[in-house]
């Protein structure tokens, strides 16, 4: 038996708000999240800009034992997860134990839907504790290795967002953390939607975290020519413009709670979207630089299609990977047009990276939330800043304003360093 999956809470960090009513509204008044870099000083860096997550107390969603053993994108992550569960009217002050978060597992196993399994945590990160990590260096080289925090590796590795929620919220139901470059929060999602199908887990909080703004951070994107070197924030992330030159780095977390449709009736919950499709697929073609036919891409999304039942013709729209890149967004183009054939220019397709930067392992935990708002609203955010459109991307992206219409579908991309391609497809519900 298979169970139909919803998105019932929603909860993100991000650079143009923190909490979905303040993320939405962001999106839809095309807030630039984008500006100087402030964490450090950029003499001598070529890349001057990101999509710094500003005004973010990590005392207001964990205690301050927990705030001083975590690295920051840990505590992103526990923070959408605390505000999903909110959102969904969960209990998060009592853990859930093999039941789940305020019951969820109990009241979906308890209306005879057969799903077992509890609370599931699947939260990725791209790169993990790597504030922590360039701390830590430092003490090594400058004090000795006496002066290395025993802390260091836990703050560090990236299952530890996975972890430190499932701990916080006692969740006692399979806890992941999948690492695949820029898809990694598309695939945590895409494998909560399976886990929880399946009837391997009644609920999960899924998504992605990343915290990655550090002096070696951008030294290493900008060194490999990723990155923007603009200064005006206006100039930085233009994603399908002629005039970009590269990807603004920036940071912050995405997290959907997901359930099944039978447990989310018999609760009463709000349901945003339903979730019918995800599909991956690996480009196996070049560390770095996408597959210059788009197969790759366009392979991810055709299984996703397929596995929701969907005719390209009623895919209303789709969150674009969109980075900013030269080739990544042609690429990507070519793919859509691969996959979407005739109906290409008729999809509304949105690059939201405009406005927040690329959060990385992140960002498809925070595009999917956009995903999942914009169908749950009728409204199509709009790829900001785009004035000068690229003969070569020569699609519909929403230009500059949000755009009001139906939309029955939409799908959300990812297209990860390595070659890891993810597509996630919601449906009204």
């Amino acid at each position: 038996m298979e169970y139909r999956v919803v998105v019932t809470g929603i909860g993100v960090v991000t650079p143009i708000g923190i909490g979905v009513d303040a993320y939405w509204k962001g999106l839809t008044g095309g807030a630039c999240g984008i500006g100087p870099i402030t964490r450090f000083d950029t003499t001598g860096h070529k890349a001057k800009l990101a999509g710094e997550v500003r005004d973010f107390e990590p005392a207001d969603f964990m205690n301050k034992k927990d705030i001083r053993r975590t690295d920051r994108f840990c505590q992103f992550a526990v923070a959408a997860s605390r505000m999903a569960l909110e959102d969904a009217g969960l209990d998060t002050e009592h853990g859930g134990g093999d039941g789940g978060v305020g019951g969820v597992g109990v009241s979906v196993g308890g209306v005879g839907v057969g799903v077992g399994g509890g609370t599931g945590v699947f939260i990725g990160s791209g790169v993990g504790g790597i504030l922590t990590w360039e701390a830590e260096h430092t003490k090594l080289m400058e004090r000795g290795p006496g002066r290395v925090s025993p802390l260091f590796i836990p703050m560090m590795i990236p299952n530890m967002a996975a972890g430190v929620v499932s701990m916080t919220f006692g969740l006692h139901g399979a806890s992941l953390c999948p690492v695949s470059a820029c898809a990694t929060g598309t695939d945590a999602i895409g494998a909560a939607f399976l886990a929880i199908r399946e009837g391997r887990l009644a609920s999960c909080l899924a998504g992605g975290a990343e915290a990655a703004i550090t002096p070696l951070a951008i030294a290493g994107f900008a060194n490999m020519t990723a990155l923007s070197t603009a200064e005006d924030p206006s100039l930085g992330s233009l994603p399908f413009d002629k005039r970009r030159t590269g990807f603004v780095l920036g940071e912050g977390a995405g997290v959907l709670l997901l359930e099944t449709l039978a447990g989310a009736r018999a609760r009463g919950a709000r349901v945003y979207c339903e979730i019918t499709g995800y599909g991956a697929s690996s480009d196996a073609y070049h560390l770095t630089g996408p597959d210059p036919e788009g197969r790759g891409a366009a392979k991810a999304m055709i299984i996703a299609l397929s596995q929701a039942g969907l005719p390209v013709a009623k895919l209303a729209h789709i969150n674009a990977h969109g980075t900013g890149t030269p080739l990544g967004d042609k690429i990507e183009t070519q793919a859509i047009r691969r996959v979407m054939g005739t109906a290409a220019r008729k999809v509304a397709v949105s690059a939201t990276k405009s406005m927040t930067g690329h959060l990385l392992g992140a960002s498809g935990g925070v595009e999917a939330a956009a995903t999942a708002l914009a169908v749950y609203h009728g409204v199509l955010p709009p790829t900001i800043h785009l004035h000068e459109p690229d003969p070569d991307c020569d699609l519909d992206y929403v230009p500059l304003t949000a755009r009001a219409c139906p939309i029955p579908a939409a799908m959300s991309n990812s297209l990860g360093f390595g070659g890891h391609n993810a597509s996630l497809v919601f449906a009204g519900c």
